[in-house]
């Protein structure tokens, strides 16, 4: 389904030249080679992501040094790989509140057991290209790169676990 959500990014420019129509978009999608199980999976997850898009979101405190919480079944899903990516987007500046609890909110709705850092780099992707945020071209090209050594190690460095 990851592959479907990359063809999606790379063949539309933003959201709103994706067709609407789940019929639509699945015609579209078997056209182009995909499995209908993918396909049904890609399109339920869109529209998840329409759904979060259109919803209201909490106030933002300006200046705020909050820390995000994961609950358990976010801490078994999202690892700590992945967990730190989440934050180094945050200090980056590109993800916002709201947007990082629409990609965890998505990646929660995968069908895998677990989200590879990998994975929330195209649930990232499909956020930014639901709100029409503009992306960098050094972020795009780190949000496109699938390579990661071992993601462990690299995130674990870069957090602290006290």
């Amino acid at each position: 389904m990851i592959d479907i959500l990359v063809y999606l990014f790379e063949t539309y420019g933003y959201a709103d030249a994706c067709p609407e129509e789940p019929e639509q978009l699945s015609r579209k999608l078997a056209m182009a080679g995909f499995e209908e199980a993918d396909i049904d999976e890609a399109v339920e997850w869109l529209k998840g992501l329409r759904v979060a898009a259109s919803q209201e979101s909490p106030r933002e405190v300006t200046g705020s040094r909050s820390i995000r919480f994961y609950t358990d079944a976010e801490q078994a899903r999202l690892d700590v790989g992945t967990r730190g990516f989440i934050s180094f987007l945050e200090s980056a500046g590109v993800l916002d509140m709201r947007r990082r609890e629409m990609a965890i909110e998505r990646a929660m709705a995968l069908h895998d057991a677990e989200v590879s850092v990998s994975q929330f780099k195209v649930i990232v992707l499909m956020v930014l290209w639901q709100e029409r945020a503009s992306v960098d071209a050094l972020l795009l090209d780190e949000l496109l790169t699938d390579e990661v050594a071992d993601p462990e190690d690299f995130w674990q460095e870069a957090v602290s676990t006290h």
